[in-house]
């Protein structure tokens, strides 16, 4: 677990606090449910959609999801898995010096 220091203006500190009581939560984990929602798109919980719902109001969470990818043929892969095997050997690259 790593340790992270947050500079803000006493008037958000206080609305973060005020939340986090209500919540019944400490800063900390209140502040990290935040950090989750905002990266993790897979939480959820009405507590961190409300988060999720304020942070998009704000411009400041994006709808991600990743490109469809389509597999590589088994013919190809096969191919290039036989075409990687045939090179020089890295122990003679270095014995030469290369």
């Amino acid at each position: 677990m790593q340790q992270v220091t947050w500079r803000a203006d006493k008037e958000l500190v206080a609305r973060v606090k005020m939340r986090a009581q209500e919540q019944q939560v400490s800063m900390n984990e209140f502040l990290t449910r935040i950090a989750q929602a905002a990266t993790d798109p897979s939480t959820s919980s009405s507590a961190v959609e409300e988060i999720r719902t304020r942070l998009k109001l704000a411009g400041l969470l994006s709808d991600f999801r990743a490109p469809d990818v389509e597999p590589p043929d088994k013919e190809e892969v096969a191919a290039a898995r036989k075409r990687a095997g045939q090179g020089t050997p890295l122990s003679e690259l270095v014995r030469a010096n290369r």
